[in-house]
């Protein structure tokens, strides 16, 4: 069955940090669905026609739906834990919770309000860590794949420096990785990501193991955590003495290359840079987590004119917002300390097209183009009396969008379709 979704429509071909010719927008816009894939989008007066279901939104944007490149499934009852920094503050809050996704039940319920949560939002495709328990994978896959949900997700490969609880060994990791990729790589909208925590909590030999998957499953992605914190950084390099930076520990492992995604990445080194920027490896910005845990203030402009393709996420726990609107907000004020701009219609692309890049999905999610999936948010820029009285004086899309971006959470996504269907 076809149906027409109707409201003011924004689509992004280009990145406007780079090109100044870089979106559609249609006033009176629509967007033509079946079957959960978007036939066609332009104005509503040429895609409407006599006997078409349609669902008018006006006067709220729609977007393609956000997109968000880090989160960790096992935290959301962690989020918003007190006063500590990075390892304090896993071994305070997130190990211990994380023990708990050893029980299928409380992995399979917990998937359910995490899923909730994205949508509310207005996240329709996320990159989430799981616990280190293959039980914890299993049930994200099968809850997003009751939702026909992109999700791309690995279980935690961590064999030291951590509870007992929530280890796990070389061996173990790469059978229970071995046996999540089989059974759901590829099935409906489910990736898997090959997942070493990071390299503090995964020993030498796990890495090897990592590495192994790497080749073995050149179509999955990678995702760890890569120069977050000082502290952090000091640990991992006296645990590795050999490497020669942060970076060359999971490149000597072979988990670099462009479905890599590297967490954070804020104090890198030059060496770093040229490297990540030469295999292809993705940064991911987390600014509310950065700030939260006072790690520090990532280069999004020195990172781009190093050749480095960077998504933006939520990291939920350590982040502060399920919102991708909060976290373009505090990513702009990061950016601000660090002389840098964001400008709205960036912001917005970043979301959306910008993310889907970095993870080589474009032609799938992130745009309003034919063929993709019908994944869109629906933004209301006067959902608040205080976001209203602003909008008043907004007089472009892109002061619009910019009022969102500061002022907007939750209550500004007036509805979430993920391939089409309704989740609000």
């Amino acid at each position: 069955m076809q149906q027409l979704i109707r409201g003011r429509v924004l689509d992004f071909f280009a990145d406007p940090a780079k090109t100044q010719d870089n979106h559609r927008f249609w006033e009176n816009g629509a967007i033509l669905v079946e079957n959960g894939r978007i036939l066609a989008v332009g104005d509503h007066a040429d895609l409407s026609r006599d006997g078409l279901e349609e669902i008018d939104h006006r006067p709220h944007l729609i977007l393609p739906g956000f997109i968000d490149p880090h989160i960790h499934f096992p935290q959301l009852q962690v989020i918003a834990s007190w006063g500590a920094q990075l390892l304090d503050w896993l071994n305070t809050y997130t190990f211990p919770a994380e023990a708990q996704f050893s029980d299928p039940d409380h992995a399979a319920h917990m998937a359910g309000l995490f899923l909730d949560q994205l949508t509310a939002h207005g996240t329709t495709t996320a990159v989430a860590f799981c616990s280190s328990h293959r039980t914890s994978a299993e049930a994200l896959f099968a809850a997003a794949q009751a939702r026909n949900m992109a999700m791309i997700a690995g279980k935690v490969m961590m064999d030291r420096n951590a509870i007992p609880a929530v280890h796990d060994t070389p061996q173990s990791s790469y059978d229970d990785s071995k046996a999540l990729i089989d059974s759901w790589h590829g099935q409906g909208r489910q990736r898997y990501a090959i997942t070493p925590r990071f390299a503090i909590t995964s020993s030498p030999e796990q890495l090897e193991m990592a590495g192994t998957l790497t080749r073995e499953n050149p179509g999955c992605h990678v995702q760890t955590h890569l120069s977050e914190n000082r502290d952090e950084i000091d640990f991992t390099l006296s645990l590795y003495p050999q490497a020669r930076d942060y970076l060359d520990i999971y490149d000597h492992y072979g988990l670099l290359g462009q479905r890599t995604l590297l967490g954070h990445s804020i104090h890198l080194e030059p060496r770093e840079i040229a490297r990540m920027a030469e295999t292809g490896s993705r940064a991911v910005f987390c600014p509310t987590s950065n700030l939260f845990l006072g790690s520090g203030l990532f280069d999004a402009d020195g990172l781009r004119a190093a050749g480095i393709t960077s998504g933006i996420a939520t990291d939920v726990g350590g982040g502060t917002s399920w919102s991708m609107l909060q976290t373009l907000n505090e990513g702009y004020k990061i950016l601000q300390l660090r002389g840098q701009k964001l400008h709205p219609l960036a912001a917005f692309h970043w979301a959306t097209r910008g993310n889907a890049i970095a993870l080589g999905m474009e032609a799938e999610i992130g745009t309003l183009a034919p063929g993709s999936a019908a994944d869109l948010v629906v933004l209301d820029a006067r959902a608040t009396s205080a976001m209203a009285l602003r909008a008043e004086r907004a007089e472009s899309l892109a002061e619009e969008l910019f009022v969102l971006q500061i002022m907007g959470d939750d209550r500004a996504v007036a509805q979430t379709y993920v391939a089409g269907k309704p989740q609000k």
